[in-house]
């Protein structure tokens, strides 16, 4: 056995045996991690400011979220408090509240974008194309295509390279009925710009030039490539919107519900599926659905469709309910400056006084000539039993020479039963069938009126040729328009 002082010397060379190694190994590592690359770090990159998504989406004319709105119009107004000379928050301020306007249907926000555009402006009145583009908007926003022209026109005149600036125009020119213009604009923005926004208003252009398959391949793209939740949500809207339009009950109502699905406050989209759920039968939800729409947006136009929804189910007093709102939004929408003029003209043309409707829709056609107002007009016109001159309005809208290319079947049923009004038996038969095969759903009541129209016509004659005569025949209708022009703008 081992003595104290022999195990002592033992002891001390295991140590110092033992520090050696644990000094080679510190070595050997330290080699290894100098050859290796140096990272910093890796840190959570920060989260964004408040409303930095809605600033984004507001400065490019895209759709943002109502949240996100929200937060960038306190903080918007918060900085201005301290900032009042900061412009370009002046102008980021006004857009922002026109969409907030604009996804609420609440008009009462414009009159506060006017005021923040127009302030922008006075703290810095040359070179401001940020604030001219944005009253563009505005007065889009409130139907006013004249002023948007004007706004955007002096806009693009100091920046033809800003990109934002073109959306409005178009959206300008689409509503004076000016579609020369609306396509060389929308040339030259995509001549400057790519990506889900100029996608989506080409599809928008290619809508209303009948080009339906063109237009739902470029708001297809839009969609699938858009970032934004509350964007993608937007452009899948109108995707469903094009699928109803041409009869596509079910492929529309997907796209209704996943833009709902996508962002809840997509009230558009509500209303959408209310359309659809009553071409589909199932009524209570249809019901359902644009009621939930109408409480978050009572936009006028949806109060027609529920209304018209009620009608036709026989429900008069609940169709009364929403017609006396859409009265009362229209006269809201007036005091916050907004022209509401042409959804009252299409009420008043079916469901209350023609006369009436005829007076509002000319005046309308003098501000602003685009198609909608043309076939609304021509409508109340007929209504009002001045089927002459309803006719050139009908043709109007409905005449790809002058622009009213969009396959629309409610614009079709119109000119139809104004044709069957002045005997026209033919160009009726075929309107009122074209209007069918566009989209046999297009409404809960002129729809039902256009097949008990078409029973009453019964077959055409023998002797009918539809295609030959159908061509000669606008082409002769269409003459009148340019002739009766000067006494309409009068």
């Amino acid at each position: 056995m081992e003595n104290h002082e022999e195990a002592a010397p033992r002891r001390s060379r295991i140590a110092r045996r033992a520090l050696i190694a644990a000094v080679a190994g510190c070595l050997v590592l330290g080699g290894t991690l100098m050859l290796l690359p140096w990272e910093p770090p890796k840190t959570r990159a920060p989260a964004p400011a408040p409303g930095a998504q809605a600033r984004a989406a507001v400065t490019t004319g895209v759709a943002a979220a109502l949240p996100d709105l929200a937060a960038l119009i306190g903080e918007r107004e918060t900085h201005l408090r301290r900032h009042p000379r900061d412009a370009g928050s002046w102008a980021v301020l006004g857009v922002a509240y026109v969409e907030q306007g604009r996804r609420t249907a609440e008009p009462a926000y414009y009159p506060k974008a006017d005021h923040a555009l127009r302030t922008s402006l006075r703290v810095r009145a040359r070179g401001n194309a940020e604030a001219l583009a944005g009253l563009a908007v505005l007065a889009n926003a409130r139907r006013d295509f004249r002023a948007a022209k004007k706004w955007g026109e002096a806009a693009l005149k100091l920046d033809p390279k800003r990109w934002t600036t073109y959306p409005p125009l178009i959206d300008a020119y689409t509503g004076l009925g000016d579609w020369k213009a609306t396509e060389r604009t929308l040339e030259r923005l995509q001549g400057l710009r790519g990506g889900p926004a100029v996608m989506a208003r080409a599809g928008a252009v290619y809508r209303d030039r009948g080009w339906r398959e063109d237009a739902m391949a470029q708001l297809s793209d839009a969609a699938a490539g858009a970032r934004a939740p509350a964007e993608r949500a937007a452009y899948l809207e109108r995707v469903g919107q094009l699928a109803w339009e041409r009869g596509d009950r079910e492929p529309a109502l997907r796209h209704f519900q996943e833009a709902v699905r996508i962002d809840p406050d997509q009230r558009a989209a509500q209303a959408g599926q209310g359309r659809v759920l009553a071409a589909l039968g199932r009524t209570s939800e249809a019901l359902s659905a644009y009621r939930v729409a109408l409480a978050k947006r009572p936009d006028p136009q949806y109060a027609l469709e529920l209304g018209e929804l009620y009608e036709s189910l026989g429900l008069r007093q609940a169709a009364q309910v929403q017609y006396d709102l859409l009265r009362e939004r229209v006269r809201g929408a007036a005091a916050g400056g907004a022209d509401e003029e042409l959804v009252l003209g299409v009420f008043e043309a079916d469901h209350g006084d023609p006369q009436a409707a005829v007076r509002r829709l000319r005046a309308e056609w003098r501000r602003q000539p685009g198609i909608a107002v043309a076939d609304a007009l021509g409508w109340a016109l007929h209504r009002a039993g001045q089927h002459e001159e309803a006719l050139r309005y009908a043709v109007r809208a409905t005449d790809k020479v002058r622009g009213g290319g969009v396959r629309s079947a409610l614009y079709a049923y119109h000119r139809g039963m104004i044709e069957r009004e002045l005997e026209k038996d033919g160009p009726a038969r075929r309107h009122l069938q074209e209007a069918l095969r566009i989209n046999p759903y297009f409404s809960p009541l002129g729809a039902r009126t256009a097949r008990e129209a078409l029973t009453a016509l019964g077959e055409p004659p023998a002797e009918e040729v539809p295609a030959m005569d159908a061509k000669a025949e606008e082409e002769s209708e269409s003459e009148p328009e340019e002739e009766s022009e000067p006494e309409e703008e009068s």
